[in-house]
């Protein structure tokens, strides 16, 4: 890994005369090729199910009359 801009221009010529002139090319297309639309955007629903357990399950305890009274 390179720490400098020096050395990260010699890591470069060195994977280009290992791996070919077109190595940072073949290594780019890749990602665009496998990337898949996964998650919630693949599946609306689920999105749906997940949104709904995140408002029930709170994290903040319940406020009792006594704390409304002060706060107002």
């Amino acid at each position: 890994m390179a720490g400098t801009k020096v050395g990260g221009t010699k890591a470069a010529a060195t994977n280009k005369a290992k791996h070919g002139k077109d190595f940072y090319a073949r290594i780019g297309a890749k990602g665009g090729k496998i990337g898949r639309t996964g998650g919630f955007a693949a599946n609306p629903e689920l999105a749906r199910i997940a949104g709904a357990k995140g408002g029930k399950i709170s994290r903040r305890r319940k406020k009792d009359a006594g704390e409304t009274a002060k706060a107002a």
